[in-house]
């Protein structure tokens, strides 16, 4: 029987209560484990990692009031050394790297959680970074793109949200010239046939969400 005092305590957060619930009978099962916690926001998240101060966070990307991206800053800029894993449907390189940037040491997707989620804690207790095949693939793929400037991002957001030109340079207040430039910058950047084709591939990617 593990000791209790070497337990790996844990922090589920996730704002659907049937994730939550499967993740804790999976850790359940283990006898080196122990769920300490649960949240359905990200700002309960940061709440709780303050009080509980787990051994290691899992975390969702796609939260209410605070995305967990913003939840891994908050947490890692109080606690330094705070061992988060996200859990996602995203597969997007673009997010990832926005992940693992922000603090996370692991990015699994929500298909693999029974099959790899245990081993990934445990690596990551041990303090190891994990980065699933298929994203890690897609990240190096990527590795030499140019990336997509702060205003580029926001004109591909309006792109994405039905707007034409003049709308999106009324929002932004810059002419239509400039706003032409940074659609045909990103059409570029993305390898896209079209304004069509570029919101789909920043969807896939995670440069946006709708």
């Amino acid at each position: 029987m593990t000791d209790a005092t070497h337990l790996i305590r844990i922090l589920s957060v996730d704002d659907h209560p049937l994730v939550r619930s499967g993740i804790g009978t999976l850790i359940a099962t283990q006898p080196d484990m122990q769920l300490v916690g649960e949240a359905s926001t990200g700002k309960e998240a940061v709440q709780l990692h303050r009080e509980l101060n787990p051994d290691v966070t899992l975390m969702d990307l796609q939260m209410p009031d605070m995305s967990g991206l913003d939840a891994i800053i908050a947490i890692r800029s109080e606690d330094p050394g705070a061992r988060i894993i996200v859990l996602t449907t995203y597969s997007g390189d673009a997010l990832a790297q926005r992940a693992l940037k922000a603090g996370a040491q692991a990015y699994l997707l929500k298909s693999l959680v029974r099959t790899e989620i245990l081993n990934t804690i445990r690596a990551v207790h041990e303090g190891e970074r994990h980065v699933q095949a298929d994203v890690a693939a897609e990240i190096a793929k990527h590795s030499a793109d140019a990336a997509l400037t702060a205003r580029e991002i926001e004109v591909l957001r309006l792109v994405a949200s039905g707007h034409a030109n003049k709308e999106i340079s009324a929002r932004l207040s810059i002419n239509e010239e400039t706003t032409k430039t940074h659609i045909k910058n990103i059409l570029a950047k993305l390898g896209a046939k079209d304004r069509t084709h570029a919101v789909s591939l920043g969807l896939k990617r995670g440069i946006i969400s709708l």
